[in-house]
This record gives structure tokens, sequence and C-alpha cells, in this order.
């Protein structure tokens, strides 16, 4: 194995409680409202997908770039709530300094990626940062796991895939990777059965 590929949101930062709290926020000041089951499924998704969907299904008034527009808004409010997975940056100090090439490839926005990255200077362990806005496709499909390997110049079955999600877990099997799901109870009730090891803590790994 010569790279390993971080997923963000409930890998790198324990995100998705505020994620779930401001879309049902929204959802809400539209007179919409979703179940958690529901709203859990969308975990892994790009921000266009799950508020497409939500905007064909509730009906909602404004376009779906002004959703999300507002969504970046408000977690660019909230980023001082934001904190650390316990024991990430160990982890990833101990990979850098086994020199595997690292990257992050999240489904999130650009702009909320960038923000996180810069609040916790992520920049400097990261070979390859992706966001959800440069693919086409997004998670369950592979296309963000496999052009993060292409930047890294490494071959798919030269990459782990670190993930807390379903659809992120399927994407990296799409993708021909081996992957280790992290179980987090904040990421709600996600099938972590295809990964190919599960862990509770990242210090469980070095």
């Amino acid at each position: 194995m010569k790279g390993i590929i971080f997923d963000m949101d409930g890998v790198i930062v324990d995100s998705e409680p505020l994620h779930f709290k401001l879309e049902r926020e929204i959802l809400e000041e539209f007179g919409a409202n979703i179940d958690r089951k529901e709203h859990e499924s969308f975990v892994g998704t790009t921000d266009y997908k799950m508020w497409y969907i939500f905007k064909e299904k509730f009906n909602l008034e404004p376009s779906v770039e002004e959703l999300i527009g507002l969504k970046k808004k408000r977690f660019e409010q909230n980023i001082d709530k934001i904190q650390l997975m316990d024991n990430i940056l160990d982890f990833i100090k101990f990979l850098q300094n086994k020199e595997y090439i690292l990257a992050l490839a999240s489904s999130n926005n650009k702009r909320t990626v960038n923000l996180i990255v810069d609040k916790f200077k992520l920049d400097k362990y990261f070979k390859v940062i992706l966001s959800g806005e440069e693919v086409s496709k997004g998670k369950p499909d592979p296309e963000i796991f496999l052009k993060a390997a292409s930047a890294m110049n490494l071959k798919p079955e030269d990459c782990l895939v670190i993930e807390d999600a379903t659809n992120g877990i399927l994407a990296a099997k799409a993708a021909g990777m081996k992957c280790i799901a992290i179980r987090n109870k904040n990421s709600g009730n996600q099938d972590l059965s295809k990964a190919d090891t599960i862990i509770d803590n990242f210090k469980e790994l070095f």
C-alpha cells in the first residue's frame, strides 16, 4: 500500500451532527421535514445531489444553488463548533513518517473543505485535496477516489480509503481499493459491512 485516501466529514472532523442540524433547519424553514433514517442515507453524497433530491421531493422554492449557498454560509458561521476526530492528527503524522502519500477526497463543497483544511492547518499533510465539486459523479460512484489515485500517480490497487459512510465504502470498493471504516455514531446508522476492516478509534491503527 502506497497511498491513503481520507474522507473528511466524520473521518477527519466530527462534523456530521452540524450538517444534519443545519440541513434540517433549512428544510423546516421551507416547510419540509425529513426523518433521521432518510437523512442519514445522504451521508457521503455531494451537496448538489442531496439538495437536488430535496428540492424535487419537497417542491422547495429556492434553486439548488441557493440552497447550497445558504448551507455554506451557515456552516461557515458555525465552523468554531467543529472538532477533529480523536487521535486523527497523530495517525496522519504516523502515516506521513512512514512515507505514505496522503490524499483528502471529500464529497463536500470546495469552500467547506478549504475552511476545514485552513482551520486545522491540514494542507501540510495532504499531497492531494479534492472536493465534491471536482467530480461529475458523487459517491457511491468511485470517480473521486480514482481521481485522487491518479493525482497521486498511483494505481487504485495501491491505495487504501478511510471512510465512515456506506456511500464512501461502496465508492472505495468500486474503485478497486481496500477500505477501513471508522464507526462514528454521529454519522448515523451507516452500513459498514463492505469495508475490509472496521475500527472505533484511530489509535487501533498505530
